[in-house]
C-alpha cells in the first residue's frame, strides 16, 4: 500500500510540473541604433517610472502578465502602485506615461523604430530589430 501512495504521490508531482508554464525571461530592449550596450534594472526602472528622461519607455499592455512581472523585477512595485505613481506624475505635470502596445512584437517594433525608445519583451520575441541591454532574472 505504501508502495502504491508513494507511486501515485510522485506521478501528481511530475504532472504538476508538467503542467506548469515555464516562466518567460523577460528582456530589456533598445533600438540597433541606440549606443546603450547594458543596463542594471535600478536604471531601467528609473526609465519606466518616469525618474529619467534620457529613454522613451514603451510599455505592455495594462493587465498583461509580463508588465506586472517586469515591474516587479525591475521596481519591486505591484501594478497599482505603479498606475498610482503614474497617475501623481500625470497630475502635477511632471512626466508623461509610457505608450502602451499590445504584446511583443509591437513593443518590438515601436522600439526598432526610435532610437531612444526602451521597451521590454519576451526574450523569445527578440530579433536583429533590437538589442537585448537587460535580462532580467
Amino acid at each position: 500500500m505504501k508502495k502504491v501512495s508513494a507511486s501515485l504521490v510522485l506521478a501528481a508531482l511530475a504532472c504538476a510540473t508538467l503542467a506548469t508554464p515555464a516562466a518567460a525571461e523577460t528582456v530589456v530592449i533598445v533600438s540597433q541604433k541606440n549606443p546603450a550596450t547594458r543596463m542594471f534594472s535600478e536604471q531601467a526602472s528609473q526609465f519606466f517610472l518616469g525618474k529619467s528622461a534620457l529613454f522613451t519607455p514603451v510599455d505592455q499592455a495594462e493587465g498583461s502578465a509580463i508588465r506586472a512581472d517586469f515591474y516587479r523585477k525591475v521596481a519591486d512595485k505591484d501594478a497599482a502602485q505603479v498606475k498610482a505613481l503614474w497617475s501623481k506624475l500625470v497630475f502635477t505635470g511632471k512626466a508623461t506615461p509610457p505608450k502602451e502596445y499590445a504584446g511583443n512584437a509591437e513593443v518590438k517594433k515601436a522600439v526598432a523604430a526610435d532610437p531612444k525608445a526602451i521597451g521590454y519583451i519576451d526574450k523569445s520575441a527578440v530579433d536583429d530589430t533590437v538589442k537585448v541591454i537587460l535580462t532580467l532574472p
